[in-house]
């Protein structure tokens, strides 16, 4: 691939990839160790993430498990879980934390079937405005060594990156939902 359109395909994958970690942070009734990947809690005055703090499992289809390798974290990991926007209450029983996913209602699906549309839609405009940002870079090069139709090949190449990109977010998004609305 041409090193000026290997600029842009690799901002759109960072698009793509942020999409996807957003999407898995979004619940689908089921327990999901994912939405615990952006809370941290205060490690001897570092914060930490809970993944590196303690043992985090699914014993059960809704329920995440976690167990801190130091007892003095226990209330710290509630903490985080509390002020959070996870949306579920934590128990402790003195050594480990549980999170139960209640059941999902039809309407809090089709909410998160929104919010993941939502997400998608930024997606595609992010990766739109690489490609607009990629074809005002080609047009500057107008007047240079380069000639008016490798600039337009340019322009070509980087639509069809743009779609294949597109037809991506399309994808994640159209999983996404199906797993959502999965009873």
């Amino acid at each position: 691939m041409n090193e000026k359109l290997q600029v842009y395909d690799t901002k759109m994958q960072k698009t793509l990839d942020n999409l996807e970690s957003e999407l898995r942070a979004i619940r689908a009734g089921r327990a999901n160790p994912h939405i615990l990947d952006k809370l941290v809690v205060d490690y001897y005055g570092m914060p930490t993430p809970i993944q590196q703090v303690a043992n985090v499992s699914v014993p059960e289809a809704r329920m995440i498990q976690i167990q801190p390798w130091e007892k003095s974290m226990l209330k710290a990991i509630e903490k985080a879980i509390l002020t959070s926007d996870i949306g579920i209450n934590p128990t402790n029983d003195g050594t480990v934390i549980r999170l139960v996913f209640p059941e999902l209602t039809e309407e809090r699906r089709k909410e998160l079937v929104k919010d993941v549309k939502k997400k998608g839609e930024a997606a595609k405009v992010a990766v739109r405005n690489i490609r607009r940002d990629g074809n005002d870079a080609f047009k500057k090069l107008k007047g240079s060594d380069v000639s008016e139709d490798e600039i337009k090949d340019l322009e070509t190449q980087l639509q069809k990156i743009t779609d294949k990109y597109v037809a991506e977010v399309d994808k994640a998004v159209e999983a996404k939902s199906k797993e959502v609305l999965t009873v």
